[in-house]
C-alpha cells in the first residue's frame, strides 16, 4: 500500500510539473483563447493563484510557476519521506 502511495505521489508531481512547464511554453506562442491552452490554464491556475497573491509583483516576469515547481518538489520529498518512515 505504501509503495502505491509513493508511486501515486511521484506520478502526480510529474504530471503537475509537466503541465506547468507546458503552460509557460504555450504562453509565449499560443493565444490565451485556444482550447488547449484554456484547458491547461484551468488545471494549473488554481495552483498558481495563491502564490501570485502572496508574491510581490516583479513587473513583466511571473515567477509563480517556478515557485510552484519548487514547492511541489519539496512537498513530494516530505510526503515520500513520511511514507517511507511509516513502513
Amino acid at each position: 500500500m505504501v509503495g502505491f502511495l509513493i508511486y501515486f505521489i511521484n506520478l502526480l508531481a510529474q504530471v503537475i510539473t509537466l503541465l506547468v512547464i507546458v503552460k509557460v511554453i504555450l504562453s509565449y506562442f499560443m493565444s490565451p483563447y485556444h482550447p488547449i491552452r484554456e484547458t491547461i490554464d484551468r488545471i494549473v491556475n488554481p495552483l498558481l493563484d495563491p502564490i501570485r497573491r502572496v508574491m510581490p509583483s516583479t513587473g513583466m516576469i511571473d515567477f509563480s510557476p517556478l515557485v510552484l515547481l519548487v514547492l511541489m518538489q519539496i512537498l513530494r520529498s516530505v510526503l515520500i519521506s513520511v511514507l517511507v518512515g511509516l513502513s
